[in-house]
């Protein structure tokens, strides 16, 4: 129980991204009330963040080539792109023809059309 007699809340993380898992960690760390599980025990809440696309063996896109492919997929200009994720507009392009050739595509329509076919992202 923390001070202030409010619950404890005993958090689990189940997150693929090891990287991921220790950011969360050390940001929930310090949260009052909140304290991570231990190995073993039970938790009362389970944070659970798994990459829901199922990427076909032979395509290994990098998270930051899927979330570009996502906003292609919307029709985004690399404008728009760069401002959603917050990069420059050179990166972005860099991201795209890193898709052109990983998805072999021969434009931005070709390489959502074939990211499509091939399981990597739904429309």
């Amino acid at each position: 129980m923390s001070d202030d007699k409010t619950p404890e809340i005993i958090l689990s993380l189940e997150i693929d991204d090891p990287a991921l898992a220790g950011r969360l960690a050390t940001l929930l760390g310090s949260v009052a009330g909140l304290r991570l599980a231990a190995p073993g025990e039970q938790a009362t809440v389970t944070v659970v963040a798994r990459d829901p696309r199922s990427m076909p063996e032979d395509i290994a896109l990098t998270q930051r080539e899927l979330d570009v492919l996502a906003l292609m997929a919307e029709g985004a200009s690399n404008k728009m792109i760069a401002r959603q994720l917050n990069i420059s507009v050179h990166t972005v392009k860099f991201h795209v023809g890193s898709l052109l050739d990983k998805l072999d595509a021969t434009g931005r329509t070709d390489a959502v059309a074939h990211a499509a076919r091939r399981g990597v992202i739904e429309l």
